[in-house]
């Protein structure tokens, strides 16, 4: 019912940044929580950001503290990650997800029922 697109991946040097972008279209977003996951080849796929629909709760996995901004434009339908300070471990295929709450367990991929197909982010150093 969600339908969900990445955009603003590319490649940069260590210390640079990235705006990521996600979209989204099909059924009304209204109400839902929204995160950024990573994969990186033979890794398993890790949580990197959450937002709620308000915007009053804001979870960050440990490694991007700091580093990594999520936010969310609800009259656009679109939730985004401001990412500064990158470093070549960053580099990964980054996915948006939504659910239609925000669960106690926001970090397992298994929680989210609609996914985009990813945007690649290369760091090079």
């Amino acid at each position: 019912q969600v339908q969900l697109v990445e955009s603003g991946g590319g490649l940069v040097q260590a210390g640079g940044s990235l705006r990521l972008s996600c979209a989204a279209s099909g059924r009304t977003f209204s109400g839902y929580a929204m995160s950024w996951f990573r994969q990186a080849p033979g890794k398993e796929r890790e949580f990197v950001a959450v937002i709620s629909w308000s915007g009053g709760l804001i979870y960050y996995t440990d490694s991007v503290k700091g580093r990594f901004t999520i936010s969310r434009d609800n009259a656009k339908n679109t939730v985004y990650l401001q990412m500064n300070s990158l470093k070549p471990e960053d580099k990964a295929v980054y996915y948006c997800a939504a659910r239609s709450i925000l669960p106690s367990t926001y970090y397992r991929p298994n929680e989210y029922d609609y996914w985009g197909q990813g945007t690649q982010v290369t760091v090079s150093s």
